[in-house]
């Protein structure tokens, strides 16, 4: 990882070691891979005409400016983030389906990305790395109906539970809403049945409740299934998409058990105009921490954004409005506790921040897309109740914080589309419809 101290004397080093380069090096060697390989494999014999095998890859390389960061001080820093490389095998078409993304950010950005306001996982005021399973799906779906939109599908692996809205990081902004645990639940061990009948669809799934500890962190086994969600949408016309859902997760923040219980709720308002070059979402989310039947903590989240696309241009807007728990901090100003105390929490903040984006797709094509991008951010923060235990201007030096991301998205091969629906959840075939803007849109 870059890191840089300031803009002006740009005084950088390379943070990481070995094992990361390496990472590092393999990833690069693979995506050239990827773009080497035919985007897509048919079955033999020339049975029939879809695709069968489909893999791509992607990453980010951003540099960004934070202030103040912490302390007063602000803090300027180079990663290689969100590196990925995907896959979808469908030997039997929509009957049985593989799908597959391997993440590395567990080696390019171990110690987090500067993402003022953000917290899970035992990191705060940086994004924590994914793991490196981020999904593994087996999808057996039957379509049905005149027009094939209509069908039942079960799905079960390691990925999203039926909960919420889009995974960000298929959503335009290279920076995450700080809201992130609170509208997705994802990497977990999951079995999901989906229903889609007319303009309905109905999902419903089990997993375990445990958040991953680490980048190689896998779901525990004597916590499968100890959670559900259950996730509505009503799909009027083909660009327009309604979802409401419910989860109860069991002890999220404690893998052994014990802690709090979640109760969550999303409920959200996604339009797409008929090209697929540009789209409004709008989004609420609630969480509830648990003690039994009592309720201790309780988060909510408004936020908006939209896209648009002109020519080779596009850019986007998002405004979000999360509170967040303010939780004890470590030597490490950006990590807290994993598991937490009861006692860890020492108050609750409010964020307001608001996101511009611009970027330009130099290369856009099915083979390979470049885009440079530039994202400015304002963040204003202010607790919830006071006295509180955590000050913001004590904390920061300010209770504004600027950010500027400036980078370049390179990607390869197939397109990974709209992330947390499987099967019959996916409003439309695939190959057309509410199915989502493909990477190389955003």
């Amino acid at each position: 990882m870059l890191e840089c101290t300031s803009f002006t004397k740009l005084d950088c080093r390379i943070v990481g070691n070995q094992r990361s380069l390496a990472s590092v090096q393999l990833l690069l060697r693979l995506t050239v891979l990827a773009s080497l390989l035919p985007r897509t494999v048919s079955a033999q014999g020339g049975h029939r005409s879809s695709d069968v095998f489909e893999i791509g890859a992607q990453a980010i390389g951003v540099v960004t400016h934070e202030s103040p960061a912490i302390h007063g001080r602000a803090l300027t820093e180079g990663y290689l983030t969100q590196p990925m490389i995907m896959g979808q095998f469908d030997p039997w078409g929509s009957l049985l389906s593989l799908k597959g993304t391997l993440n590395f950010e567990g080696a390019t950005i171990k110690r987090g990305e500067l993402n003022a306001g953000i917290y899970g996982e035992g990191y705060i005021d940086r994004r924590h790395p994914h793991t490196y399973l981020h999904e593994m799906v087996l999808t057996s779906e039957r379509r049905f109906g005149g027009d094939g939109t209509s069908g039942v599908s079960i799905t079960v692996g390691k990925g999203f539970a039926p909960f919420g809205t889009d995974d960000p990081m298929v959503r335009p902004f290279e920076k995450y809403p700080i809201n992130h645990h609170l509208a997705q639940i994802l990497e977990r061990a999951v079995a999901i049945g989906a229903l889609h009948a007319g303009s309905w669809i109905f999902e419903g799934g089990a997993f375990n409740g445990d958040e991953p500890t680490s980048p190689g962190d896998t779901p525990n086994r004597n916590r499968y299934w100890d959670s559900w969600s259950g996730r509505v949408t009503f799909v009027p016309w083909p660009q327009g998409e309604f979802q409401t859902s419910y989860a109860r997760v069991k002890s999220p923040e404690n893998p052994d058990g014990g802690g709090a219980d979640q109760r969550k709720q999303s409920a959200s308002i996604r339009l797409e105009d008929a090209q697929h070059s540009g789209y409004a979402l709008l989004e609420w989310a609630h969480t509830g921490d648990y003690v039994g039947s009592t309720r201790s903590f309780a988060y909510t989240s408004l936020l908006a954004e939209t896209w648009a696309r002109y020519d080779r241009l596009n850019g986007a807007l998002r405004i979000e409005r999360t509170e967040r728990p303010d939780e004890q901090r470590l030597v490490d100003a950006f990590r807290t506790q994993v598991p937490a105390t009861d006692l860890s929490i020492a108050g609750r903040s409010r964020w307001t921040i608001i996101t511009a984006r611009a970027a330009a797709s130099l290369v856009n094509n099915r083979a390979i897309s470049f885009e440079p991008f530039a994202e400015l951010a304002r963040a204003r923060v202010s607790p919830i109740l006071r006295p509180s235990g955590f000050d913001p201007r004590q904390f920061y030096g300010s209770d504004r914080i600027w950010s500027v991301s400036v980078g370049a998205k390179l990607a390869f091969g197939m397109s990974h589309m709209r992330m947390g629906r499987y099967g019959a959840a996916v409003a439309t075939k695939p190959e057309s419809g509410m199915s989502g803007m493909k990477m190389e849109d955003m």
